[in-house]
């Protein structure tokens, strides 16, 4: 096994961890990019666009919703972004992107109620790498 696979696995295990049984059932998408720390602007617009692919597998418009973001609270990372709807009542997504190797890995979660394979379909339809990862 390469370190990659080693590492991989061990972000694999601590996604499966953070979605474990709690007030709602979750599912989860890790999304590799090749984005490094110069591509911020590039990293962000794909949290977005992964979140517009959330928000349709939960038959919504992604117009519907709004990115809240770290540097909008103090209790976020600053690497940590919601999606939640307009109003502001309802959790849509949560988005942490983490620096591994050298480039960042988009991990999402979202409620199991969101069609989990249309999502993955259209994340890699976006030309990305994803893993998903299943709550259940």
């Amino acid at each position: 096994m390469s370190d990659a696979d080693t590492l991989d696995d061990d972000l694999y295990r601590r996604t499966k961890q953070l979605l474990e049984p709690g007030e709602i059932q979750l599912n989860g998408a890790v999304v590799h990019t090749e984005y490094d720390g110069s591509d911020e602007i590039e990293m962000m617009q794909a949290t977005i666009d992964v979140g517009d692919d959330i928000a349709e597998g939960y038959g919504m418009d992604p117009t519907d919703t709004f990115v809240y973001s770290g540097s909008d609270d103090p209790e976020f990372a600053s690497n940590q972004h919601q999606g939640l709807t307009l109003d502001g009542e309802e959790f849509v997504w949560e988005c942490q992107q983490l620096l591994r190797n050298g480039s960042f890995d988009l991990v999402f979660y979202y409620e199991a109620s969101a069609d989990h394979e249309a999502i993955l379909a259209a994340i890699e339809d976006r030309g990305f790498a994803v893993t998903g990862v299943r709550g259940d």
